[in-house]
């Protein structure tokens, strides 16, 4: 492989899912509710798609936004972006042509979702800064990590209704989850050089406000799916979520990097877990 395809394979976490999978289920799983079940391969292919192309752009924009600061930071002092072997015009260049991609795609649904696509550039643009002014950056990655969900139902409806405002609004809370998990494993580093994060925010109230925040989300998409993905399948996908919070619990009650990080990687699996029950339950109707 040529070795300029592989540093910009690293820039872009190919060979690390977990991020674009972390966008991708609660998509998919508004793209089923919105319509009523299998919403066609056509906007299946066009979210899927634009999900990995859109986080792709996101992380070159975000290590050309940090690369002072991961550099001293053990776990990203060695992006390419930070070490110097992609330059910052490369990796600004590769994020627009991801991001041109992804909005060609978006160009193939209608105008509703067209003009949703600007606003979801803009959140995920400002996101990289928010670390440096807010307490809890982590709120603005969730709606930026969660817009895929209002996307979705224009893309269906060709209207936003107020139940995937709810959705967002969940999400948003496993977002503040799963995130905060991620910044406890870099808490030292961060307060080192001044970085602003939840873990640094909520200090020794980290995990149980991680806790909260599964069941928030949790609760908050049981009770309004309640109407559209009921069935044996839609409870058995909760009743398993709870079951994966439960064992987080146990990965970052103590605080260790090591379980903090496996905690955050695996998150994807709870959203799977969800998007699987409620495409059973339309497919079984």
């Amino acid at each position: 492989m040529y070795p300029r395809l592989v540093l910009y394979l690293d820039l872009v976490r190919w060979n690390r899912p977990a991020g674009w999978l972390l966008l991708l289920w609660p998509t998919l799983s508004a793209l089923w509710i919105a319509a009523n079940g299998f919403p066609g391969w056509h906007l299946l292919s066009v979210f899927t798609l634009g999900t990995i192309l859109m986080r792709s752009a996101g992380c070159c924009f975000n290590d050309v936004a940090d690369r002072e600061f991961d550099r001293h930071v053990k776990r990203t002092q060695a992006r390419p972006v930070t070490t110097g072997a992609v330059s910052v015009k490369e990796a600004l260049l590769l994020g627009a042509v991801l991001a041109l991609l992804a909005f060609a795609l978006v160009l193939s649904t209608n105008a509703a979702t067209i003009g949703w696509s600007f606003a979801a550039l803009a959140i995920a643009l400002i996101y990289p800064y928010a670390k440096r002014f807010f307490a809890m950056p982590q709120a603005v990655l969730g709606v930026a990590f969660s817009f895929g969900i209002p996307m979705a139902f224009s893309a269906v409806q060709a209207t936003v209704p107020l139940l995937a405002w709810v959705l967002l609004l969940g999400n948003l809370f496993w977002v503040l989850a799963y995130d905060t998990e991620y910044a406890m494993v870099d808490r030292d580093d961060d307060l080192a050089i001044g970085m602003k994060t939840s873990a640094i925010t909520l200090g020794q109230w980290d995990v149980p406000a991680v806790m909260l925040s599964y069941l928030v989300y949790l609760v908050v998409w049981d009770v309004a799916l309640m109407p559209y993905a009921q069935g044996t399948w839609s409870y058995l996908a909760f009743t398993l979520a709870f079951g994966q919070v439960a064992w987080h619990y146990t990965l970052i009650r103590d605080r260790s990097r090591a379980g903090c990080f496996r905690a955050f990687r695996l998150n994807h699996w709870l959203g799977f877990t969800l998007f699987a029950g409620i495409a059973a339950s339309y497919a079984l109707k």
